[in-house]
């Protein structure tokens, strides 16, 4: 809300108050200024100028040459376009090196060969937005009224001399939405009462309301109070000066003296009011109702609205006259011939409002004061201040009376607190005087007995209505800055990671330190991706409402997310590709409405790990790079349960003869392989190698504690072995029978060596494995060791037929 400084002082004492202190305050107790702002900044040399003769350009057919006298001995010639402009009116000057809005610089010129010495302005070029100028001059030149002096300054006319301050409410102080408001609220921060002038009506008593209107309410609900006054006579003009000032100021265009007089009405009280053309009501019975579905109703915007039986109307009796609290209608608007007026002055329900201006997307200022709420004991009083003023400005007469409907009961509401309370939650030592003295302050009727304060609150401080709302307004009074600053006493908890997040960053690192970057796909996904590669058997979770179908399905896998984005980089000819993905997948729960989760580990490889450099050729990764990457990150997770890995040739989607299932003990916790040919050419992606894992097990499983040694200070020693076995033994049974039978010296078995081919006997694989044996408290015998190696070698031979090479 835009507030004129000016028009605050209007109200009360600002001495020794600047417009920039008065922000700073506010913002520190409550109400933030966003911006100060004089509208005559940066322009100069502009001022009244009488125009004394205007003739048309000989040369142009819309141009005007004008004599106007500018307060010097002589007259200037200026050249003039505004269609408006005539002979007689005190009008706007820029004189020759002055500067309008933009920056710009006026000189003297030429126009079609006559000189011109300066410009006429509208008020668009004096930086006023085209939403506020006035209806009558919106196409052309602004008239100044005749007391207007040539030669003076133009600003304070215009009332851009002014300080405005832009204040951003919050939907609790719907109070400030009224000058009234802040002024109140000015003057409790400054300790300064604000004065209200008495308003007069004076009635027609010989004429009663209830001879020209009867207003009624179908759901006092939807309109807890509805008033209507009549004033006849009225004359429609060109509001005053002083009141299009205001209104421009506070951001909203004059159109004539009677809408802009329940404007003014709006932005003093807060309080929404709308005339209405008596004569075209064309109906003395007004009926206030939900719209029936299918109605229709020009609003003064001149858009046709579809209603809906969730908005309110003002009808007479059958027929829409204007949305309830947003907007009027078309066909009662007040006009040029417009003599009569029906001023309504009403309270609306909050949410029908405010959902009726949503659904329209047409809000208003008086809808934003009836969505957050308006001072119930202001409705009828500023309606009569407003047909004071009509009747003033406008040389009507108000009928006698107000036609009401009214629900509401207008009382103060009592809240109490105690001055321990008070100090205790402030954390001061504030005396029962200073407390007194702010509840007097804020306008509060207040009384003290033995520390408790029983505080009278105003139907204009609608926002108070229990004690924490009292400690509110003493603490922003008292003064923010002023309250001390504590720490608040708590036992300190030395923050740490559980176990989960403990393993996930453990496995973070390692996978990155493995050559793979973390990848965050899409939790949605369609519904066939989300239903590959699944570990177990679930129905899928879709939206009942997606945005598209590409994202319909809350996904089962992580690694279909984790090929598309091998696709995105293939297709960017980036062809090394190492990714891993931590997340979530869900599957559908049958016995209850939200989906089950599960936390997983994905990984993918394509292209090659390693660049080609004069240490190294590249080659492409194959089942083994992946295997060993999840191998080694098992080792370093010091599971007691052992991961074993076993050939699957079922799972769908994936290559039947390099993939195997990942088990951990006796318990399934994913797979690890290549993706299916058919599989990878639907992703157009070449050869690749994934793994996902469960990690729930990974995360609940018992580990080895850690225990940290020292170097051993005793030689190690080794041994190596080649077998030549049946094809169908895997190495990994082969190292699990090594280190059954290889003592309790055995620490490592690594294979070195793989040989299929012409040189060994078909159905056969030659295997090279190195022992390695440490005792850590003394140097190791020959003997302990061969003894040892032997009982490898004869179990080998006993239970896999292997040959000894």
């Amino acid at each position: 809300m835009n507030v004129s400084y000016q028009w605050l002082s209007e109200y009360l004492d600002l001495t020794g108050i600047t417009p920039e202190g008065l922000a700073d305050k506010m913002s520190r107790t409550g109400i933030e200024v966003e911006d100060v702002f004089v509208p005559e900044t940066g322009l100069k040399k502009i001022v009244v100028g009488h125009a004394i003769k205007v003739e048309d350009h000989p040369d142009s057919d819309h141009l005007h040459v004008c004599q106007v006298d500018i307060g010097e001995e002589e007259l200037s010639q200026i050249v003039c376009g505004a269609p408006n402009i005539a002979t007689g009116q005190k009008i706007i000057v820029a004189l020759p090196g002055s500067r309008i809005t933009g920056n710009t610089k006026i000189k003297k010129s030429k126009m079609r060969g006559q000189a011109s010495n300066g410009m006429v302005c509208s008020l668009s070029e004096l930086g006023f937005s085209e939403k506020v100028v006035p209806k009558k001059y919106a196409d052309g030149i602004y008239v100044l009224p005749d007391e207007a002096i040539p030669g003076e300054p133009v600003f304070s006319y215009l009332a851009m001399d002014d300080a405005i301050l832009d204040l951003s409410i919050t939907p609790n102080r719907a109070d400030a939405l009224s000058m009234r408001g802040v002024a109140h609220e000015v003057g409790a921060i400054y300790d300064r009462k604000p004065i209200f002038e008495d308003v007069l009506l004076t009635e027609m008593e010989n004429e009663k309301i209830a001879d020209y209107i009867a207003v009624a309410v179908e759901d006092k609900k939807d309109t807890p109070f509805y008033s209507m006054r009549i004033i006849k006579d009225v004359k429609i003009a060109e509001s005053p000066m002083w009141l299009q000032t205001k209104l421009m100021n506070a951001g909203i265009r004059p159109l004539n003296n009677v809408v802009d007089i329940t404007n003014y009405i709006l932005l003093e009280y807060g309080q929404p009011l709308h005339a209405f053309d008596y004569d075209r009501l064309a109906s003395k019975d007004i009926l206030v109702r939900r719209a029936a579905e299918g109605e229709k109703l020009d609003t003064l915007d001149g858009e046709t609205r579809q209603l809906t039986n969730k908005m309110i109307v003002i009808t007479t009796g059958e027929k829409p006259v204007a949305l309830a609290g947003i907007m009027g209608g078309l066909g009662t608007e007040i006009q040029e011939d417009t003599v009569t007026i029906a001023l309504e002055s009403a309270l609306f329900e909050p949410v029908a409002i405010r959902k009726t201006a949503k659904e329209l997307n047409l809000r208003s200022e008086s809808s934003s004061r009836y969505e957050k709420g308006i001072n119930h004991a202001t409705i009828l009083s500023a309606s009569a201040h407003a047909a004071a003023l009509i009747a003033d400005l406008a040389g009507g007469t108000v009928v006698s009376g107000a036609a009401v409907v009214s629900t509401i009961e207008v009382e103060d509401v009592l809240v109490s607190i105690t001055l321990e309370k008070l100090n205790r939650s402030l954390g001061t030592k504030i005396k029962t005087d200073e407390v007194l003295s702010i509840f007097n302050r804020l306008g509060f009727g207040v009384t003290e007995d033995s520390g408790l304060f029983n505080v009278s609150i105003p139907p204009r401080r609608w926002d108070i209505s229990i004690e924490a709302d009292l400690l509110e307004e003493v603490a922003r009074i008292y003064g923010y800055d002023n309250l001390p600053s504590t720490l608040p006493i708590i036992e300190s908890t030395p923050g740490k990671l559980d176990d989960k997040q403990r393993i996930v960053r453990h496995t973070r690192h390692y996978l990155e330190g493995a050559g793979l970057s973390q990848a965050i796909s899409y939790v949605l996904t369609t519904t066939e991706k989300a239903r590959q590669f699944v570990m177990r058997e679930s129905d899928a979770t879709t939206l009942d409402f997606p945005m598209s179908e590409d994202r319909s399905t809350l996904r089962m896998n992580l690694i279909s997310g984790l090929l598309d984005n091998v696709h995105y980089n293939t297709a960017r000819k980036n062809t090394d590709v190492a990714l891993y993905e931590i997340g979530r997948v869900f599957y559908k729960n049958k016995d209850g409405l939200l989906p089950i989760e599960e936390e997983h580990l994905a990984g993918v490889l394509t292209g090659s790990l390693v660049e080609n450099s004069w240490q190294e050729k590249a080659g492409k990764v194959d089942f083994f790079n992946l295997k060993g990457i999840v191998e080694g990150l098992f080792e370093t997770y010091g599971l007691t349960e052992p991961l074993t890995v076993v050939a699957d040739k079922d799972r769908e989607g994936m290559h039947p003869g390099r993939t195997a299932a990942v088990y951990l003990g006796e318990q399934s916790i994913g797979f690890i392989g290549q993706i299916h040919p058919l599989v990878a050419k639907e992703y157009d992606i070449k050869e690749t190698y994934v793994f996902e894992l469960n990690m729930h097990p990974i995360i609940e499983g018992e580990k080895h504690p850690t225990i940290y040694a020292g170097i051993p200070k005793y030689p190690g020693m080794t041994r190596d072995i080649a077998l030549l076995v049946d094809e169908g033994i895997t190495n990994q049974q082969l190292i699990e029978l090594i280190h059954e039978k290889g003592g309790k010296y055995l620490r490592q078995v690594r294979l070195f060596d793989l040989y299929q081919g012409d040189k060994i006997n078909e159905g056969k694989k030659s295997l090279a494995y190195t022992l390695s044996y440490l005792n850590p408290k003394e140097t190791l015998v020959e003997e302990e060791v061969t003894k040892a190696f032997e009982k490898v070698v004869q179990a080998l031979v006993e239970q896999f037929d292997a040959v000894i090479r």
